[in-house]
């Protein structure tokens, strides 16, 4: 499977793109899999490197939920509870989208992405040039804003206060874009700054809300 690269300005390159991420929109973007998934309705899920234990168990439910119901979901996958909820959705069918922090180029494909990958259901985006493959924080900070102009809702499952990923929700919640958190003591900081918090149960409501639209 080859490489492909979507120029701006092409018919195919994503328009949401240049709205969210004006003159920092990238000039290419590099592609692997399926690139159907990119029309579908897209949750981003994002969460904090640390995240108290109650609120991994919840995100861990909702991401089972995301799963049954076929809900595409589009992330970076780097913190510890990211990585667990991709290793959730790839025991699904839904489309999932993969963004690294780097490039494609000499990126190693695992061994659970393979069948995935095969089956067209995965798909992994980069705005990064070819002899970008080594991340560092300031891609990472990017590849997040990549990723969210990209989604059409967006899941914040915690925000360490005054964080990297505090300041990263304040600036998605200035695009008007949904953003949902879980409806705890911790999501204070998110809540009070305008994420829709989700009660016991209520994260079904994601799901509903992308079966509704799609």
């Amino acid at each position: 499977m080859d490489v492909i690269h979507l120029r701006q300005g092409d018919r195919s390159y994503p328009l949401a793109l240049s709205q969210h991420l004006g003159s920092d929109a990238p000039s290419l973007v590099a592609t692997l899999g399926n690139l159907e998934s990119l029309k579908q309705k897209k949750l981003a899920i994002f969460c904090s490197v640390k995240c108290p234990g109650k609120l991994i168990l919840q995100t861990h439910d909702l991401t089972r939920e995301l799963t049954q119901a076929g809900v595409a979901v589009i992330g970076g996958f780097h913190s510890p509870v990211e990585k667990e909820c991709l290793r959730i959705l790839l025991r699904g069918s839904q489309p999932v989208i993969i963004c690294p922090a780097r490039s494609l180029k000499k990126m190693r494909i695992l061994k659970e992405w393979k069948k995935p990958l095969d089956e067209g259901r995965l798909l992994f985006l980069s705005p990064f040039p070819d002899n970008r493959y080594r991340g560092d924080t300031e891609m990472a900070v990017y590849r997040n804003r990549f990723v969210a102009a990209l989604a059409d809702r967006i899941f914040i499952s915690y925000a360490e206060p005054s964080g990297k990923t505090e300041n990263f929700c304040r600036e998605i919640l200035a695009w008007r874009k949904p953003v949902y958190t879980l409806s705890h003591a911790s999501n204070e900081n998110l809540i009070t700054l305008g994420a829709r918090p989700l009660t016991s149960g209520e994260e079904v409501e994601i799901t509903l809300c992308f079966l509704e639209r799609s």
